[in-house]
């Protein structure tokens, strides 16, 4: 039988001083120093934290010749007392903004290829109906942006679930799928060719993702499956403005979502070369936290996100 109490004592008994000396004594390795750190004596940090391990259970922290250090449930107890001040930062800063007639505030991340479109819109149309809203974007691959999002730096994430992603404390509300192509500048003088294959390619000079992206690990399998080498001249960006500057001054090609170039105001000058590209990336759509408490910001930009979304869909169907 576990010794773990019921989560409505958790609720009721632990508290948040109990919490803030763990993260102390975690981060300084000292009972002493911990206890210095928030304001108090060192044997009542000392009771404090027995009465913690007395509620939960468990040993929270190793007693060393030398401080202390964590226990695996110890850590586990750090990392959500993390998320516990995390959102009651974001509850302050939430409630001030309120106070002074804003809606709030909203970090977001977004992969490169919906920076310049479904993004652009949705802070536009935003703008327009919340003024006073304030958001911050980081503009990134899917894998760091996810991994920023599990450490709460962001808000959401407008992108992809990266490979080895910790999928269990994700939610996941997809809003397409994406089509690549190979695009060149409309000079090169591959733009003029009708059919072309990954072996004639091999050997060009391409702006591709980083590694792990999720699109530059579609890429190399590409190559692989068609038993041709991986590029060795290979210049690495996340930003597709510099992709497409390179692009259409160079003879450099690049991979990017079909989207993005059909979206692009100077579609002229770039040209989509005629090879098979047949795997697509995986759906792409808007990550939050599992456990998080949407925000009104939050809020207002996932329906904005979703109203956009949809009106780019409608206008794209044929009409009959």
């Amino acid at each position: 039988m576990t010794r773990i109490p019921d989560a409505s004592i958790i609720h009721s008994r632990l508290r948040l001083r109990q919490l803030r000396l763990m993260l102390a004594l975690q981060e300084l390795g000292s009972l002493r120093r911990a206890a210095e750190h928030i304001g108090m004596t060192q044997p009542a940090a000392t009771k404090m934290l027995h009465e913690a391990e007395g509620l939960l259970g468990v040993e929270l922290f190793e007693r060393l010749s030398r401080g202390m250090r964590p226990t695996p449930f110890g850590d586990t107890v750090i990392y959500y007392a993390r998320m516990v001040f995390a959102e009651l930062s974001g509850m302050r800063e939430e409630l001030v903004a309120l106070e002074s007639g804003n809606l709030g505030r909203v970090t977001v991340g977004a992969i490169p290829a919906l920076a310049s479109g479904l993004l652009t819109r949705t802070i536009a149309t935003l703008k327009k109906s919340h003024p006073r809203l304030s958001m911050s974007i980081q503009v990134d691959t899917s894998d760091v942006l996810v991994q920023a999002l599990l450490q709460d730096q962001l808000d959401l994430v407008l992108g992809r679930i990266p490979p080895g992603a910790r999928a269990e404390e994700l939610l996941f509300d997809s809003l397409g799928e994406e089509a690549l192509c190979v695009i060149a500048g409309a000079q090169n003088p591959l733009a003029q060719a009708t059919q072309l294959t990954w072996g004639e390619l091999q050997n060009m000079t391409w702006v591709l993702q980083q590694q792990p992206s999720p699109m530059r690990t579609i890429i190399n399998q590409v190559f692989h499956n068609a038993r041709v080498d991986v590029p060795s001249s290979i210049v690495e960006t996340t930003s597709i403005m510099t992709l497409l500057s390179l692009i259409q001054q160079t003879d450099m090609l690049g991979v990017t979502p079909l989207s993005v170039v059909n979206e692009y105001p100077g579609r002229h000058l770039l040209a989509i070369l005629p090879i098979n590209f047949e795997p697509r990336l995986p759906p792409f759509g808007l990550i939050t936290r599992r456990h998080r408490i949407m925000s009104s910001a939050m809020q207002a930009f996932i329906n904005t996100v979703k109203a956009e979304h949809q009106l780019q869909i409608t206008a794209h169907m044929p009409t009959t």
